[in-house]
């Protein structure tokens, strides 16, 4: 390893076979010495040698059903104090951007770090103290509610406040002109489908394992289900160039992609977070983020989302 060179947290995370996530904890533990450049987090190549020769050796759950299993055995963990105000906020969506951008410009001391991960490792990132603003979209299929029913039993013990970001049309990306006629979850399951799928974890992965269970489908049955791409733009990419016939994404990204998009849900989009007194300040500035007209209006911008409850409170705990 070049001691001149500096890595980012994707490359170090992918040296150290971790996620992304857990080498952001480093850093915020001050076991691994970063320095920002722009609006990234750098890490010096002597600096990552020395912690690799100290032996320390963390490991990231893959596996959501894991971490479940994992989180019933131990006690719970309060998030960390921020350092510097530095905030890791998780999800894939064009609204975190959006985000991250105004919180920044309301108060210069906060500095947004963004974790590209899935809905149910976020959830789990925030109950082991990992993140701090997450964003989840997961269906429960036996209450037909979106996200709630998830923290409850995730965050059970903690404090937390769920507010809601945006509804938007969530279902199938097919070719153009739709040449296999899909029009619903159960046409997923035709033999002459080929689906491309998303990571176990992510709000699409949970949707159409919702769909299968509801309709009495069997996944071994699906063409292309172990086929997994980690972002919608990815799944949309392959429906595109003919390698997948369908895959689960949202509207905004089929119109991107040039690709026909078969509506079936609108889903909800929430962000939690946990409610402890040294968090306050920096919520109060996201809930004041969320409900501006700048926000809004940015956001209303970008084709595929309803702002109208924008901001709101959806639960608290």
């Amino acid at each position: 390893m070049p001691h001149s060179m500096s890595y980012t947290v994707h490359e170090i995370a992918q040296m150290l076979k971790v996620s992304k996530l857990t080498v952001y904890d480093l850093i915020k533990k001050g076991e691994l010495r970063a320095y920002r450049v722009g609006k990234q987090m750098r890490v010096d190549g002597v600096e990552l040698e020395a912690y690799k020769q100290r032996g320390q050796r963390y490991e990231a759950t893959a596996y959501y059903g894991e971490a479940l299993s994992e989180s019933r055995l131990i006690s719970h963990r309060a998030a960390a104090p921020l350092p510097s105000s530095q905030l890791v906020i998780t999800g894939h969506d064009a609204c975190l951007e959006l985000l991250s951008k105004h919180l920044e410009r309301e108060n210069k001391s906060i500095r947004p770090l963004r974790s590209f991960v899935g809905s149910m490792e976020g959830l789990i990132a925030l109950f082991h103290g990992d993140a701090h603003i997450v964003s989840t979209h997961l269906f429960d299929g036996d209450t037909g509610e979106y996200n709630l029913p998830y923290i409850r039993k995730l965050l059970v013990g903690l404090p937390y406040m769920v507010i809601h970001v945006a509804a938007r049309s969530a279902g199938l990306y097919v070719q153009p002109g739709n040449p296999k006629g899909i029009a619903s979850w159960t046409d997923v399951a035709k033999p002459d489908i080929m689906l491309v799928n998303r990571e176990r974890g992510s709000g699409a992965r949970v949707l159409l394992d919702e769909q299968l269970r509801i309709n009495g489908l069997k996944r071994e049955v699906l063409h292309g289900y172990g086929n997994e791409e980690t972002t919608h733009l990815a799944v949309a990419g392959q429906v595109g160039s003919g390698q997948a016939d369908v895959g689960v994404g949202i509207e905004k990204v089929a119109y991107a992609v040039g690709i026909d998009f078969v509506p079936l849900m609108q889903e909800q989009v929430d962000l939690v977070v946990l409610k402890q007194p040294e968090h306050m300040p920096w919520i109060d500035i996201l809930l004041q983020v969320l409900r501006s007209a700048a926000y809004r209006e940015e956001l209303m911008a970008i084709r595929g989302y309803d702002t109208s409850r924008t901001g709101e409170i959806r639960m608290e705990a």
